[in-house]
């Protein structure tokens, strides 16, 4: 993987997004995350569109679309949880 990333970065769709989740596994080409509220995925190498900072930013047009329903879903269900807590 061209990119330094390391055990614990923060998982994110876009630079400047909400974080989905965290890296579990580092390995040469690929990496295995968890994503809240989904459980570990495997992400290919080519889904990572950039890591600095402590942070991976996948490329949302490289992902695929059960990744990105739970990605989706992790954040819908904070929604859920935080509108519960206000009422």
């Amino acid at each position: 993987m061209a990119f330094h990333v390391q055990v614990g970065d923060q998982l994110f769709l876009e630079e400047g997004g909400e974080e989905i989740g965290a890296v579990r596994k580092v390995a040469n080409d690929h990496l295995v995350v968890y994503v809240e509220a989904a459980g570990d995925f495997v992400v290919p190498g080519p889904w990572v569109r950039a890591a600095h900072d402590g942070k991976v930013v996948l490329d949302p047009a490289k992902v695929d679309a059960s990744f990105l329903a739970a990605a989706a879903g992790a954040h819908e269900r904070e929604s859920e949880e935080a509108h519960r807590g206000e009422a």
